[in-house]
């Protein structure tokens, strides 16, 4: 029998679920923010997480409570807006959820399940954080973090991360492929896939880590080709957007989504991480590789493109934003979905052609407070010639 409550609640999710988003006043004339999130513990459907009946569960309690909904991937497929989102149970463990909208803002409903994949690694333990690509072979990929026990690590947080591989065609049927081996690199996460075959090979961008945490002497983000995508094993990764000292990137960096493409390189939306007294500060920035080598940085303005603002500091990880789901339209429009401390998604919406104008003619961090003081200074000069002439 149905329990009495169930109605009550569900009233409750469908407001929020009906709810329209709106643009917040911040401007900076790269991208809007918006006021709602658009995915949180509460968009999760009430049969993922109540027992319904009222002889089993006469308290309607949530007998699989949801935690978190965070860093999702994101694709446009037949005009729609997908993300297949992180979701954390209050038992801590992560698994994937395919939400849809008209909107791409808001409205976003999760499918009836959640993704299930074909269970082929019995060490797993948790897989979180899932990139997708539209790739030219015809398949859209996701690569995600596939999190194991350290076991030859007495510690019980001591962890190891691989990238996992899957391919759809329509994100219902997921094909578990090998994990990525990369010869350099002991422990892989924040991988992803390039969307277009290099000199005849997948490309990935990957994030080399000496352990779990720290990434040891991994200098950035790395860029590495396969030929066998099923078995995929990269011999070399070169080095594209470094870590750099006194930047937002001083501690570690990663890919976000999949690269844009643009008639003047790849633009790509990374994170970076610096050590703060309050713990791990992540920010969002951009940078461009070329068009005829990816892995080959040609632009990358200073400092961070997105930073967590009010409510968005506080959550699980306080004051972080992470984003690896990007959807670039055929008509110029931009959504960038990104998480805030590990609690909630959002989205932030731009276009092509802005992204193009803040990526490669905003300045780059010359690197010392005299030199950016400088900077800034000539910046205002031309600013008051400005105001002067009146022009």
């Amino acid at each position: 029998m149905l329990h009495s409550r169930y109605d009550v609640e569900k009233e409750k999710q469908e407001r929020l679920l009906c709810r329209k988003n709106e643009k917040t006043q911040l401007y900076n004339g790269i991208y809007e923010r918006y006021r709602y999130p658009v995915l949180t513990r509460e968009h999760i459907p009430l049969t993922w997480r109540y027992d319904l009946n009222a002889e089993s569960n006469p308290y309607f309690m949530e007998r699989l409570g949801v935690n978190a909904v965070m860093n999702a991937g994101a694709i446009e497929l037949d005009g729609k807006f997908y993300l297949i989102a992180r979701i954390e149970g209050n038992d801590r463990k992560s698994f994937f959820g395919v939400a849809e909208s008209e909107s791409g803002i808001d409205g976003f409903r999760f499918r009836d399940y959640p993704v299930v994949l074909e269970d082929v690694c019995p060490e797993e333990t948790n897989v979180y954080d899932m990139r997708l690509t539209k790739h030219e072979d015809g398949y859209i990929y996701g690569v995600f973090c596939s999190e194991s026990k350290d076991q030859s690590d007495p510690d019980l947080s001591a962890a190891v991360a691989a990238a996992g591989i899957v391919r759809t065609k329509d994100l219902k049927v997921w094909e578990r492929l090998d994990n990525l081996k990369t010869l350099r690199s002991p422990q892989q996460r924040n991988v992803a896939l390039h969307p277009e075959f290099v000199d005849g090979k997948y490309a990935f961008y990957t994030r080399p880590m000496d352990g779990f945490i720290d990434t040891g002497s991994g200098g950035g983000i790395g860029f590495g080709l396969c030929g066998d995508i099923t078995h995929a094993v990269i011999d070399e990764e070169r080095m594209t957007s470094l870590r750099r000292y006194h930047t937002i990137t001083e501690a570690k960096n990663g890919a976000g989504a999949p690269p844009v493409k643009t008639d003047r390189g790849w633009i790509h939306i990374a994170h970076g991480v610096r050590n703060t007294a309050a713990g791990l500060r992540y920010v969002i920035y951009a940078f461009a590789t070329a068009l005829d080598d990816p892995g080959r940085v040609i632009a990358e303005p200073s400092g961070f493109l997105i930073g967590p603002r009010g409510e968005e500091r506080v959550g699980d990880v306080s004051n972080v934003v992470f984003t690896n789901g990007v959807i670039a339209r055929e008509n110029g429009d931009v959504y960038i979905y990104y998480a805030s401390s590990d609690t909630r998604l959002h989205v932030a919406t731009t276009s092509v052609e802005r992204l193009v104008d803040y990526v490669f003619e905003s300045p780059r961090d010359p690197g010392r407070s005299a030199e950016c003081v400088s900077q800034r200074c000539g910046l205002i000069a031309r600013n008051l010639e400005v105001l002067r002439s009146g022009r």
